[in-house]
């Protein structure tokens, strides 16, 4: 009889032949039969799809590939996989992870530990500090770091890492989380958080979060996000800002 999952892991991928680690995928899954992984093969164009199906025919009752027609972008890709997920599995836990693993599949499991009373999303933070390896180009770190920043600024939350790809919730919150399209393909990390915030009020909305600080995040290979992106982040999250803005004075006014 097949253990049924307690946590289900959304993977995106997109042109992940080489960055795949089937043996890395495998060992956990063996480890921990109460985990479910559903890749989100999103539109590909290399032989991600075929690797994925090996991956599938070693550990058929585990893993599940949802497949996108076209490209649509992390934030799609994750939230169709989310809803699917919560559509056809009884989990506890679902969260998402980037394909290439930077954070291993064990550490971000240990999330779990931190979902319980009021917490019911915990995440994973690429802090460097004493005891951690945070391996990652010092460029893209300084850069990473002035982003975040100004981030944390306009979420008024003292967060330090809002785009690690690593983050898992209860079921019951990431329902609410993914009901809607986001705005951003790749922010919508920021948004996580700005509909937490719509949901629970942000003091409200701070303790029902928790930043984990990771013992290990490794930088593979090239980022999918495109230089260019770097002019365009700050037009999404101004846009992201207006929004949600936009969100809190209807419901304030809605109150009245």
């Amino acid at each position: 009889m097949p253990i049924l999952p307690n946590t289900s892991i959304v993977i995106p991928c997109y042109n992940e032949e080489k960055g795949i680690s089937n043996s890395e995928y495998s060992k956990f899954l063996r480890n921990n039969p109460e985990t479910f992984i559903c890749f989100v093969n999103d539109g590909s164009k290399d032989n991600t799809l075929e690797i994925l199906n090996v991956l599938k025919a070693k550990h058929d009752t585990q893993i599940h590939i949802l497949s996108l027609e076209k490209n649509s972008g992390k934030a799609e890709a994750v939230r169709a996989g989310i809803k699917f997920c919560n559509q056809n599995f009884h989990h506890e836990f679902i969260g998402y992870l980037d394909a290439d693993l930077a954070t291993t599949l064990e550490e971000f499991i240990d999330l779990r530990n931190y979902l319980k009373g009021e917490v019911v999303f915990s995440f994973g933070s690429r802090i460097r500090k004493i005891g951690s390896t945070i391996e990652r180009e010092n460029s893209r770190f300084l850069i990473g770091r002035v982003v975040a920043t100004f981030i944390s600024n306009i979420l008024e939350i003292k967060v330090y890492d809002t785009q690690c790809g690593s983050k898992l919730f209860t079921r019951e919150i990431s329902e609410k989380l993914f009901q809607k399209e986001f705005i951003s393909k790749w922010l919508f990390d920021v948004e996580l958080f700005y509909r937490m915030i719509h949901l629970f009020e942000r003091e409200k909305a701070i303790n029902k979060m928790h930043e984990v600080p990771l013992k290990l995040w490794v930088e593979k290979g090239d980022s999918k996000v495109k230089f260019t992106y770097g002019f365009k982040l700050w037009f999404d999250l101004f846009k992201i800002n207006q929004e949600y803005k936009r969100i809190a004075k209807n419901a304030s006014n809605t109150n009245l």
